[in-house]
């Protein structure tokens, strides 16, 4: 007989697995969405999966999550092209990611299905933005807008956060790259970005729109470091930022305060 203890550590267990297959098929579902996207492909009129060289229709084993990439030995069984190995590792990350967000939200003391519901929305579109900016050097607008209004209307009206702070925070978001659009003509950075600005301010508020902004250039430098290093590229290549907003965003959310906290230690 298993005691309480086992119990739970089983239960747990059967949690986590059916969280991260459900974040396999969200990954499958949204890699889908964002090439059928790119090439002007309706989903509802081609509803079936298929291969985006060839259109051939994929057969039921030949669209499991992650599992039917390994078993195709990576090439379309039709055309035999090669399938992107982006394509397993986006299923594998939001299934993991899906993960660590059940994770975070079981450690706290009062759970929030609304918390819950808000952080598995900016995750899916945190994950567009980042895959789709790195694949096409795209940032959606129907994506930016739609999670800004979401973000906003889920932190008012369920979270009640401060009206004061998540439009001061939009402020800053979006003034912030506005000015370097305005000041280098479009060089510097695209509109994609500063609409990507308003968004985290709607959700994060203003000191943790900064904190993500932060973490955005930081690790933005060191992948350039490592870029330039290994001569993959130069002053010239355009650099899909929207991926590095993505990443301090979603470090923000969860670490945000911490990492706010530590800097004002820092400065005692």
């Amino acid at each position: 007989m298993l005691d309480l203890g086992s119990y739970i550590v089983l239960l747990g267990g059967i949690i986590y697995f059916f969280v991260f297959i459900l974040g396999l098929i969200l990954g499958s579902f949204l890699n889908s969405w964002m090439w059928r996207v790119h090439d002007n492909i309706k989903i509802l009129s081609n509803s079936r999966s298929m291969c985006p060289h060839c259109r051939y229709q994929l057969r039921w084993y030949e669209n499991i999550p992650l599992f039917s990439w390994l078993i195709l030995r990576a090439h379309c069984s039709n055309c035999k092209k090669p399938i992107h190995w982006s394509y397993p590792v986006v299923e594998l990350a939001t299934g993991l990611l899906m993960m660590f967000i059940v994770e975070q939200h079981l450690k706290l003391v009062h759970f929030s299905e609304w918390i819950l519901l808000r952080d598995v929305c900016f995750l899916t579109l945190l994950i567009i933005t980042f895959v789709y900016d790195l694949r096409y050097k795209i940032i959606l607008s129907r994506i930016i807008w739609a999670g800004t209004i979401i973000g906003f209307l889920i932190n008012i009206l369920a979270l009640n956060f401060s009206y004061s702070s998540l439009l001061l925070g939009m402020a800053i978001g979006g003034g912030f790259f506005l000015f370097q659009y305005l000041v280098s003509n479009g060089r510097w950075i695209g509109g994609g970005d500063v609409r990507m600005g308003v968004m985290m301010g709607a959700w994060l508020g203003w000191q943790n729109t900064i904190v993500a902004l932060f973490i955005a250039y930081i690790f933005g430098a060191l992948v350039g470091v490592v870029l330039l290093y290994f001569k993959k590229a130069d002053g010239k290549t355009e650099v899909p930022f929207g991926t590095f907003l993505a990443v301090g965003t979603f470090l923000a959310i969860y670490y945000g305060n911490n990492l706010l906290n530590w800097y004002l230690q820092l400065l005692k």
